[in-house]
């Protein structure tokens, strides 16, 4: 749970840790907001599929993508704020416990782009503590470089389905905005994946 008294770990420092040395197939499934800007700049890549308009959908979409790609590995990143959006997909991560996927949770206990009131995590919401009772059988609550390490282990080497809570500052850096339509996005992330004949389909 976010507590102000806790140690905490500069948030875009922490995901450029965490990807650092990026797997080539890796596959970033990023939430509304921040951990968009996150993930473009720990580095560009078509395999980044951003969600710019889709508050509360990065953890279930991450887990149609990791059950439709067993060979890849895949990871939701994603805020405090939208994932308590959409808590019912760790229930059913939880259930379908799709080995290649990982939960990143940025939690700052803030709603972070409309102003940094202060969020659920940060007066009584413990989402670790939700991914547990919902069956993620690995969970790791991360405030030190040695816990982004030991996540970045598991992201690429299971066991999975994990959640890795990391707990960070509420501080803002600036935004790093990447491609902004939607449609190529998703026209980008598919041939990346698929292919050229995918967009065809």
């Amino acid at each position: 749970m976010a507590n102000e008294t806790q140690n905490r770990l500069e948030r875009r420092g922490a995901v450029h840790r965490l990807l650092q040395d990026r797997d080539p197939n890796l596959l970033i499934v990023a939430g509304l907001g921040s951990a968009i800007w996150d993930a473009e700049t720990a580095g560009e890549t078509p395999l980044n599929l951003y969600l710019l308009g889709a508050m509360g959908c990065a953890v279930s979409t991450a887990l149609g993508l990791a059950t439709a790609q067993p060979e890849k590995r895949v990871i939701a990143l994603v805020g405090d704020a939208e994932l308590g959006m959409g808590l019912y997909a760790l229930a059913t991560v939880g259930w379908r416990k799709p080995e290649n996927l990982t939960i990143v949770c940025l939690d700052n206990g803030r709603f972070g782009e409309t102003g940094g009131q202060v969020s659920h995590s940060g007066v009584n919401l413990d989402l670790a503590g939700v991914a547990t009772a919902a069956g993620i059988p690995t969970i790791r609550r991360v405030n030190d470089d040695a816990g982004v390490d030991e996540l970045r282990s598991i992201i690429m080497d299971g066991p999975g389905p994990a959640f890795g809570l990391v707990e960070i500052t509420a501080d803002m850096p600036p935004v790093a905005m990447p491609i902004r339509n939607g449609a190529i996005a998703l026209a980008r992330f598919r041939e990346a994946l698929l292919g050229h004949d995918a967009l065809k389909e």
